[in-house]
């Protein structure tokens, strides 16, 4: 199959696309658009030489914004689409070809990311309906964490609530945790052993991983548990949500947004969730941006740490995301929390590799360090051609019983 696939990630006010060829190194046609139904909605592409385009898109809809996307293709036509879905529960642990079950079966899951899978259902439905002739695929950042042992993914609360409601932690970000395991076989000698992966953007995780697979992640049941984020609390007091509601009278849906929207880097710095802005505001002088930075990096380390005793053997760690990728900054003040696990930092080399850029970090000496940039849409295009492949084997085995009984 050496035609592309085009990547849909669909949020409620935006959709990121990517049309993904066959080649790592081939161009990609990409973009965003950003605040879908307001009057300043505007489609962000880049071609394959890299050239920028911008086009408004004022009121446009989810249907519109994908035929616009469609448009700005330049007459190259996908194979099939891959769609990010958020949670797949324990239903989904593979890439899944979508039809009327599966969609059912995604819908029922709304209650646990109701942030996310309204938004991805929106997308795959306008897809479908404008793309009547293309395989569509759904691919789940929680599959990649159904790897988990019982003793990792479950809550220490009345078996009742997993065994009839599927409460338990199920982990989030797969796509770029199998990504970056996948790329740490290729580069490291010690690939297949024992890595923490700190995915850092708005939104942030580290996941323990051995032999490839999923031991245990910071994230749970929703993507607000874990490390501080861009604008999520990470962990708190389960009694705090109580706590608030009793003494302001707060609804939960009003802490739940708190939690969400207000908290985070955006909370503690009361400036902003953007981690460049804040590390430039600290050099100014804002406390509030040093506190952000310090509570960002001290929580990272002790996470790191937590799900290192995940691991058979632990052989380093690896950064990446937004943040992790380009941030020498967070890498170093999170690393200096982690001096007594054999993680020896080098200064030079944090410093120097380039942003963006894939390269070892460490000193040479204990565990290895790398910064591996994610690539989320690559994964996303190769899980959804791997399955087509896949179906396409079977139907000719299937063709060929059929021949041989006839």
């Amino acid at each position: 199959m050496n035609d592309p696939i085009l990547v849909i990630n669909c949020g409620s006010s935006s959709i990121k696309y990517a049309l993904v060829p066959v080649g790592a190194d081939e161009p990609r046609l990409s973009g965003i658009v950003e605040r879908l139904g307001g009057h300043d909605a505007r489609l962000t592409a880049r071609d394959q030489r890299g050239k920028e385009l911008t086009l408004e898109l004022p009121r446009a809809n989810h249907a519109s914004a994908l035929k616009t996307i469609f448009e700005t293709l330049g007459g190259q036509r996908p194979i099939a689409i891959g769609h990010r879905v958020v949670h797949g529960g324990e239903r989904f642990t593979d890439a899944t070809l979508l039809d009327d079950a599966v969609i059912r079966t995604v819908r029922q899951m709304i209650n646990l990311a109701p942030l996310h899978n309204p938004a991805n259902l929106d997308g795959i439905t306008v897809a479908r309906r404008l793309f009547t002739d293309l395989p569509q695929v759904a691919v789940f950042d929680t599959a990649f964490h159904q790897t988990l042992p019982d003793y990792a993914y479950r809550y220490a609360v009345p078996a009742e609530w997993y065994d009839k409601h599927a409460i338990r932690r199920y982990g989030f970000h797969g796509t770029s945790h199998a990504y970056i395991a996948e790329r740490l076989a290729n580069v490291s000698a010690n690939g297949r052993g024992g890595w923490v992966i700190a995915h850092l953007g708005n939104g942030c995780s580290a996941t323990a991983v051995h032999a490839g697979k999923s031991l245990d992640t910071s994230m749970g049941l929703t993507p607000l548990e874990g490390l501080v984020m861009g604008t999520r609390c990470g962990d708190v007091d389960p009694g705090l949500p109580h706590h608030l509601a009793q003494r302001f009278g707060w609804s939960m849906e009003h802490i739940e947004r708190l939690f969400n929207q207000k908290s985070g880097l955006l909370g503690l710095s009361e400036l902003s969730n953007d981690m460049r802005e804040l590390e430039h505001a600290e050099a100014q002088g804002h406390q509030g941006a040093k506190l952000a930075i310090e509570v960002f990096c001290y929580r990272l380390a002790k996470s790191i740490a937590s799900l290192s005793c995940a691991l058979p053997s632990f052989d380093g760690v690896a950064f990446t995301g937004g943040i992790g990728e380009n941030s020498a900054t967070i890498r170093a003040r999170t690393l200096a929390y982690l001096g007594n696990a054999d993680l020896t930092l080098s200064t030079s080399a944090n410093q120097q590799l380039p942003r963006g850029s894939e390269g070892r970090i460490d000193a040479g000496q204990g565990r290895e360090l790398w910064v591996i940039p994610t690539d989320e849409e690559g994964r996303i295009a190769a899980e959804t051609r791997r399955l087509l492949e896949d179906l396409k084997r079977r139907d000719e085995v299937s063709a060929k019983i059929i021949e041989d009984l006839s």
